[in-house]
């Protein structure tokens, strides 16, 4: 990570023309796509039609092979093999940079959103811009579709995206008499109140394996962790609105306002389960976690816009969401792409999905939204209507932000910095500061220029 070449980074899947800036790193990524795909529309097959193409697919989301199972069902085209795959860098993400070194990836693949960028410029994931037709374009969320295009280039399709939210346990807070806070400032009010209230417990939890949680509310306070305006990457970890947010979270902290320790964890979901934990500070997809994870608090939660810094001027962060590629392997990217926009918009590949269990992700096409309604069971959280929140939510995601091309590696580094600051040793800056000192050497390995903004 300090400027070597590991596993993780894959030279031989990028051409040796790589670039000094975004723009022209991507323009200099193998056009495979203008030989294999010229004429025709988003779907075309290219064999005769009593030879039905064959594509792979390779994921790590639920209800992957009930999706493949419909589409399958739906036409005979097209016939797609699934391949389930683990989740994170050592799972699915590094078996995808092995294939893609070996020449053998599947047609489409999911990359979450932070991944998109590292695969786009090591030429894994391939440019669709001329493939994503202009319907599909007006039915996804921009704030979504930001996120995987790049210099006005796509390389990827949302799924979903999600929004931060703040679960509470309705409950507890009408219990104590607390008012949920619309504002930051409300929530260090309340925060107090809960430790007078219940001093075993604490209005939520600030995770020390939650870097992309950190991101996303550096996202909502108007952070730019990564820029490429001017050609150039500027890598300010540590800008002005970061540095507040830090300030904030860390004035919580040395005041033992919120507890400070990993979520994705027996004990942290131990504390959830006793009633400890008042509320967490999240993601539309966490509802659904929620009800998975703690049935027996059915009806005891509700969920809230996540806190603003100024609610005149609303803003959010996302934490989480997924994205399907076509590679660079792919002998058939239109019928991949047929796959995708298939997968991504018709209500019957999300009615499969959902087959599969419980789930509160947000619809990255929001023509979806009342499918996903349709299926919930609102009595977990007391009848709300969660989705019309989400929907009223999504439309405050900020567009400024963009993730860098290696971002496993600096949120693991962040992450390494936060557990210190768990054990008393560190502070949430320091941790910034690491994650934006160990990223520099990342970005000059891949050919980039790169300089650091605010330290």
């Amino acid at each position: 990570m300090h400027g070597r070449r590991s596993p993780r980074h894959p030279r031989t899947t990028r051409t040796p023309r790589t670039a000094r800036s975004l723009l022209t790193a991507l323009a200099a990524l193998p056009l495979l796509l203008t030989a294999a795909c010229s004429g025709g529309g988003a779907g075309a097959v290219t064999e005769r039609a009593d030879a039905p193409v064959h594509l792979t697919f390779w994921s790590a989301l639920r209800g992957s092979q009930e999706v493949v199972d419909a589409y399958n069902s739906s036409q005979d085209r097209v016939h797609v093999d699934f391949e389930q795959v683990p989740s994170g860098q050592q799972g699915g993400y590094a078996k995808l940079s092995n294939a893609a070194r070996a020449g053998n990836a599947p047609d489409v693949a999911t990359i979450e959103y932070p991944q998109v960028p590292g695969f786009a410029i090591d030429g894994v994931a391939r440019d669709l811009t001329d493939l994503v037709d202009d319907g599909l374009r007006e039915k996804l969320l921009p704030q979504a579709l930001d996120l995987t295009t790049f210099e006005g280039r796509t390389f990827s399709v949302p799924l979903d995206v999600e929004p931060m939210v703040f679960l509470y346990r309705r409950d507890l807070f009408d219990k104590h008499g607390i008012e949920v806070p619309r504002t930051w400032a409300e929530f260090e009010e309340a925060a107090r109140e809960v430790k007078r209230a219940a001093p075993g417990s604490r209005i939520a939890t600030f995770p020390t394996d939650g870097g992309h949680h950190l991101a996303g509310l550096a996202w909502q306070a108007g952070g730019r962790w990564f820029d490429t305006r001017g050609a150039t990457w500027t890598v300010s970890m540590t800008d002005g609105p970061t540095r507040h947010v830090a300030a904030y979270w860390q004035r919580l902290i040395d005041r033992d306002l919120v507890f400070l320790n990993p979520v994705d964890t027996q004990a942290g979901t131990a504390q959830v389960g006793r009633g400890e934990v008042f509320g967490k500070v999240t993601a539309a997809w966490d509802a659904g976690g929620m009800m998975s994870a703690q049935p027996g608090q059915k009806g005891k939660w509700g969920v809230a816009p996540l806190p603003q810094w100024d609610p005149r001027h609303p803003r959010l962060g996302v934490m989480g969401g997924s994205t399907f590629a076509v590679t660079k392997d792919s002998a058939h990217p239109k019928a991949a792409m047929d796959f995708i926009a298939w997968q991504v918009s018709s209500p019957d590949s999300l009615r499969a999905r959902l087959s599969s269990g419980i789930s509160t992700q947000y619809p990255a096409v929001g023509g979806l939204v009342p499918v996903a309604r349709e299926a919930m069971d609102t009595s977990y959280f007391g009848g709300q209507d969660i989705y019309a929140l989400f929907q009223r939510e999504a439309a405050h995601i900020s567009r400024r932000w963009s993730w860098g091309p290696r971002m496993t590696a600096t949120l693991k580094t962040v992450q390494t910095g936060l557990a210190r600051a768990g054990d008393g040793k560190g502070t949430v800056l320091a941790a910034l500061r690491e994650g934006q000192r160990s990223t520099m050497p990342d970005l000059k390995s891949l050919g980039l220029d790169a300089r650091e903004g605010a330290r």
